[in-house]
């Protein structure tokens, strides 16, 4: 049984594996260094009772 894809069906497709591949390649080139925004946030942690 063959099953007939579509041609906009199949740009869609090589357009979102494309997006992929872009994201996964940023993503390895900058190495996880960069943050997408920096956490500046204080937490502030209980004091641990004993």
């Amino acid at each position: 049984m063959q099953i007939e894809i579509s041609k906009p069906v199949r740009q869609y497709a090589a357009i979102g594996a494309a997006i992929v591949l872009l994201v996964l390649g940023w993503a390895w080139w900058d190495g996880g260094e960069e943050p997408l925004r920096p956490i500046e946030q204080k937490v502030d942690l209980a004091e641990a009772e004993q």
